[in-house]
């Protein structure tokens, strides 16, 4: 029987915040279709919000047992000018992706869901805004040759904790969300439950 925590993700920087925090979490990661849901989504219309938790509670509904574990799940999409992106496939669909959102605000709306025997017992959404500078075609070529497979990792091309911080001219709102998950709150929840000391 697993007891305590369980984090529904195969992200290593989530994974990574939450040994940060001095959190004790099994990973066993999801084996969900993303893209059937977020398709669904997207041709009915919905609010990429909706869209992220109803992924985070996927995520961790799949690997949720009968155990009374909390199982953690998130997700994160970015929304630009009304357009969804998602990891990118390869370095040509980085560049593409990064020429962009080149100049333009986007949002990374953030989704984490705990479930316990099945049931969701607690969620928050977190909607950071990003502002990316007019860098040059040099610079951006430079950034992936230096980022490599690390700009293929992530919704936006780029890791905020690392070299990606220098597309950016602003950014607005929750750190820990922009890096994958609403640490705060998430604390403040699993603090409440008893399972990290007040």
């Amino acid at each position: 029987m697993i007891e305590g925590l369980i984090l529904a993700s195969a992200s290593s920087a989530r994974a990574r915040l939450l040994a940060m925090a001095g959190l004790d979490v099994h990973i066993a990661p999801s084996a969900m279709d993303e893209a059937k849901i977020k398709r669904s989504f997207w041709v009915e219309g919905r609010p990429a919000a909706d869209c992220a938790l109803a992924l985070a509670e996927a995520k961790a509904r799949s690997v949720a047992g009968r155990d009374g574990a909390f199982v953690i799940g998130a997700d994160q999409l970015l929304l630009c000018e009304g357009r969804w992106f998602d990891k990118p496939a390869d370095r040509a669909a980085a560049r593409a992706q990064l020429r962009a959102l080149r100049g333009r605000a986007h949002e990374l709306v953030t989704a984490v869901c705990v479930v316990k025997n099945g049931t969701r017992v607690w969620h928050t959404v977190s909607r950071p805004q990003l502002f990316m500078r007019q860098f040059s075609d040099a610079f951006l070529d430079d950034y992936l040759e230096a980022e490599a497979v690390a700009a293929l990792g992530s919704v936006g091309a780029y890791r905020l904790e690392g070299r990606g911080v220098q597309l950016f001219s602003r950014v607005e709102g929750d750190y820990f969300a922009i890096l994958g998950l609403p640490l705060l709150e998430l604390l403040g929840f699993l603090r409440h439950q008893g399972q990290i000391p007040t």
